[in-house]
């Protein structure tokens, strides 16, 4: 197969797993915003951290994924990704709660679609 061609199928590949990584956030954001907690990592509740982790592993393979695809097809790496793993974690006591955020987040995300 020429270079062109496996080029092209791994550009539609990343296309692919870009959008299903922002299902995934999307889902999960839903899930945030109705008040599910976990997901931006402002908890120290080893029960909550342990019911959102599968969801955090599986955007943190496809990111890294994705980032390596986009490496080869000499790309920026993946922002949203990058964006959304940079939010998560301890913040200051002032900051708005894990509901708000998340639909800050939907809301951007809709826009941006």
């Amino acid at each position: 197969m020429a270079k062109p061609d496996r080029l092209a199928r791994l550009d539609a590949q990343r296309e692919d797993l870009e959008t299903e990584y922002r299902e995934t956030l999307l889902a999960a954001l839903e899930k945030t915003a109705a008040g599910s907690l976990g997901l931006f990592d402002r908890t120290t509740d080893r029960r909550v951290r342990a019911a959102i982790a599968p969801t955090i592993a599986a955007l943190s393979e496809m990111g890294t994924d994705i980032d390596s695809m986009r490496e080869r097809l000499m790309l920026e790496p993946f922002a949203l990704h990058r964006d959304f793993f940079a939010a998560r974690g301890p913040v200051s006591a002032s900051a708005v709660g894990e509901q708000k955020e998340a639909r800050l987040w939907l809301d951007r995300l809709k826009a941006s679609s």
